[in-house]
């Protein structure tokens, strides 16, 4: 779907241009961390990096490029314990002790202390749907310029800050042309103020034949000018891996992306992983020169590890900082520290920080219905790093199996934790899926906002949001956005939220100003019921008092309207090897490669929209290792 632009939100290439070439943006100096030392509680992470490897642009995408809207894609139609099988089994283990402890009602949330910030919503709209893919997996990021980019697993979104779409696009159709016929999913975007482009990655494939890494950097700081691609490969240590949980940061001269690599087949965790990326090779299409780290090594592992990038505006280096725990639960994370950019000398150390006992919690309920929702293990959500300290949040167990929210800021200077009370209401509600930025006018005031989705018997899936002032308060929570109705995406099984919540900060705001991207349990009217929605919300402050809601959308245009036709076929996978989805004419003429992957074992379902199609009669066929195993007649009138 295109949308034109107004002219008034578009500025001149050539001022484009003078602009980039005369802002100055800050740049800071990376601090240097206690010297490695295996008779301190902390070591050197032991991490293998590569050669340099140099790759050519594969493509370029630009919003007159897109010109299709087949939204294609496999989903898998049942639930599938998508955690670790540790992890899994300590909250199964929390469950039944949960659910007796509940009490019912709405949640009481701490109202927050004296000084502490009541956030306060200003414009706010619906955005991206889940219509084809659990859990949405949001990200977003937004320009000193005003430009909101919003993903979801179901693709990409261009706003204003008013509200006004000017592009939207499923990702298969986003790159289209690319030989890209897997599911491409699990997008992450960021704004890096200090070149005045957005970096994005988005994954391609989960088998170690089709896993790519799909690096997307903005020609200007307009989205809809177009973007660089690079495609990289997932199974970089070529050990029959592919590549999920992708985790992105920026430095002065740098973008950074982690994942973890599971086994093809058996989906079993295997190693973290780290991008190094020179970033200007991106913006500029160049050769995009790179290399990664390996073998990475600390007292509890390696697994999800968040960058850190600078909390305001500008950027800090050579290097970055990067923020990790166990996703079991532990007393202990560990600070990664990237000493230098890849041009000089560097290496990944890792350092161990002692903080309170985490863990994760039991799933949690929905109004309405027996399914819970999945809260994943207790991993890292979100990271930055501002004056010294490292800030960082993720949720966990807070009482009784109960999921809420660890806020913790660590000293660069002598790597000694100091964490926030405990947010969260046990008995009442869960609290999950937070992320976490700057909320401050200057480097020298510590304050967050956090925002967060939550769930409970008497509360639709809702998005929230809570400041933590510069001693630590929690101010009075904020409902963004009440949910509509629970989730059923997922038939026979609990179902998928989160995995993340988009949240950025405008750097250029006279005042601080953050905004967020974030699920509610919604329906989508014609298409799908008790699925999820997208909502946007800019957030301000001020002193505690009544907040000012804005619940209403501005006049946003949503993608995909008009709404599309899915065509859903249904086909059960009892061979995990690839599958390839060709539709072609009644004389056998090919008219399009829909899909060629590994799909999940058990009920998958192939969607696309068939008002792509012409009248006419097509036939659509799935095959797999020269047998065929669905061979369907498709009349299109």
């Amino acid at each position: 779907m295109l949308l034109r632009v107004p002219p008034s939100q578009r500025a001149p290439m050539s001022l484009i241009g003078l602009f980039l070439m005369s802002t100055a943006f800050a740049q800071y100096a990376k601090p240097a961390l206690p010297a490695p030392d295996p008779a301190k509680p902390y070591s050197t992470g032991h991490a293998e990096r590569s050669a340099v490897f140099s790759t050519p642009r594969a493509a370029e995408v630009r919003n007159d490029m897109v010109t299709t809207n087949w939204g294609t894609k496999v989903v898998r139609m049942s639930a599938r314990n998508h955690g670790l099988p540790e992890v899994n089994a300590i909250k199964d283990a929390k469950l039944a002790a949960k659910l007796a402890s509940a009490q019912g009602g709405k949640p009481e949330y701490d109202q927050g202390a004296p000084k502490a910030v009541t956030p306060e919503i200003g414009s706010s709209f619906e955005a991206n749907w889940s219509t084809q893919q659990t859990p949405p997996d949001n990200s977003m990021a937004i320009s000193n310029g005003g430009w909101i980019v919003s993903t979801n697993n179901d693709g990409i979104l261009y706003y204003g800050t008013d509200g006004t779409a000017s592009f939207g696009a499923f990702w298969n159709d986003f790159f289209s042309g690319q030989g890209l016929n897997a599911n491409i999913y699990d997008p992450k975007v960021l704004y890096d103020s200090g070149s005045d482009r957005f970096f994005m990655v988005v994954l391609h494939g989960s088998d170690a034949a089709s896993s790519k890494l799909l690096l997307c950097f903005s020609q200007t700081n307009n989205p809809n000018d177009g973007w660089h691609i690079y495609q990289l490969p997932g199974n970089l240590l070529d050990n029959n891996c592919w590549f999920d949980y992708p985790c992105i940061g920026v430095s002065n001269n740098e973008v950074y992306l982690t994942g973890n690599l599971f086994s093809s087949g058996s989906n079993q965790f295997q190693s973290a992983i780290l991008l190094q990326i020179d970033k200007n090779t991106g913006y500029n299409n160049q050769n995009l020169n790179w290399q990664y780290w390996y073998n990475l090594q600390s007292d509890i592992g390696a697994f999800t590890l968040a960058p850190a990038s600078w909390g305001q505006s500008g950027n800090y280096g050579p290097g970055v900082i990067l923020v990790s725990n166990a996703s079991g639960g532990d007393n202990r994370y560990v600070v990664w520290d990237l000493t230098d950019d890849l041009g000089g000398s560097p290496a990944l150390n890792a350092y161990t920080v002692t903080v309170q006992q985490y863990s994760p919690a039991a799933d949690a309920q929905m109004p309405g219905t027996n399914d819970l929702l999945d809260n994943g293990d207790c991993r890292i959500m979100g990271a930055f790093f501002l004056n010294g300290t490292v800030h960082c949040v993720h949720h966990g167990d807070v009482g009784q199996g109960w999921n809420g929210i660890y806020y913790t800021r660590i000293s660069a200077s002598n790597l000694s934790a100091t964490q926030a009370q405990l947010y969260g209401a046990p008995g009442t509600i869960d609290v999950s899926y937070p992320q976490l930025t700057s909320y401050a006018s200057g480097t020298g005031d510590p304050s967050v906002m956090i925002a967060f989705l939550a769930s409970s018997t008497s509360v639709n899936p809702e998005v929230n949001v809570v400041n933590c002032d510069a001693s630590l308060a929690w101010g009075p929570n904020t409902l963004v956005k009440a949910g509509e109705t629970y989730v059923d995406f997922i038939q026979g099984g609990d179902d998928r939220w989160g995995d993340y919540t988009g949240m950025a900060r405008k750097h250029n705001a006279s005042e601080p100003e953050v905004w967020l991207a974030a699920c509610y349990g919604a329906n989508v009217q014609g298409v799908l019921n008790n699925t999820w929605k997208t909502w946007i919300a800019q957030v301000g402050g001020g002193p505690s008092g009544a907040p000012e809601q804005d619940l209403t959308s501005n006049s946003a245009s949503v993608f995909p309207s008009p709404s599309v036709d899915f065509f859903n076929l249904t086909f059960t996978v009892t061979d995990r090897a690839t599958h390839t989805i060709r539709l072609t004419d009644m004389k056998g003429a090919l008219v399009k490669l829909l899909y060629e992957g590994t799909p999940s074992m058990g009920a998958n379902k192939l969607v696309f929209n068939r008002d792509q199609l012409s009248p006419g009669q097509y036939v659509l066929t799935i095959t797999t290792n020269d047998n065929t195993i669905a061979h369907e007649k498709l009349v299109i009138e």
